[in-house]
């Protein structure tokens, strides 16, 4: 009886651990998704539930089934919320440490020509430009192929440049 109760407080101990390392990137990533720091906080904390409540299964990568969990859940989110007019608050504005974009007028058309990108193709430009993950990375994260990010990530790039040309610099396809 009592190894059951050192695994329960074990996998209590790497929750608690994973949240408190994991949770600034994740809702720098969710507010990306969302455009609002409220509705960012909200999903983490709704994907955050939904990892507890499945962590004695989650065995190789809790923060690829959190960052997928992210992803579903905004898209149903967005899919109730169409036509709703969503304001950007808070820090969650501000850009990373590592980001280049520091001119405010940049990161403000950046952020609406993100808006305005469908969620899929936002997702995967989030999670590959500032998340800075691999394109396997991205694929296993959202459960698609390393194909559909390539091709998504093109697309969604294509977009941007119509979108906002003022971007041109920063972006470029990979590919």
């Amino acid at each position: 009886m009592g190894s059951r109760h050192e695994r329960r407080e074990e996998q209590h101990d790497a929750f608690e651990a994973f949240v408190r390392a994991r949770t600034p990137a994740l809702t720098r990533t969710a507010y990306l998704l969302t455009g609002d720091a409220h509705l960012a906080e909200d999903l983490v904390q709704s994907a955050l539930l939904k990892a507890a409540e499945h962590w004695h299964r989650i065995e190789t990568s809790p923060e690829a089934y959190v960052r997928r969990t992210l992803y579903t859940q905004q898209v149903s989110i967005w899919r109730r919320r169409r036509g709703v007019r969503e304001h950007a608050l808070g820090s969650y504005d501000a850009p990373a440490a590592s980001s280049g974009a520091h001119d405010p007028d940049l990161r403000l058309s950046l952020v609406e020509a993100l808006r305005r990108l469908t969620t899929r193709q936002r997702t995967v430009l989030v999670l590959r430009f500032f998340e800075d993950l691999t394109e396997p990375q991205v694929a296993d994260v959202l459960g698609v192929s390393r194909g559909t990010v390539k091709s998504t990530t093109h697309h969604a790039l294509a977009r941007l440049r119509v979108l906002a040309p003022d971007l041109a610099d920063l972006v470029e396809d990979p590919a």
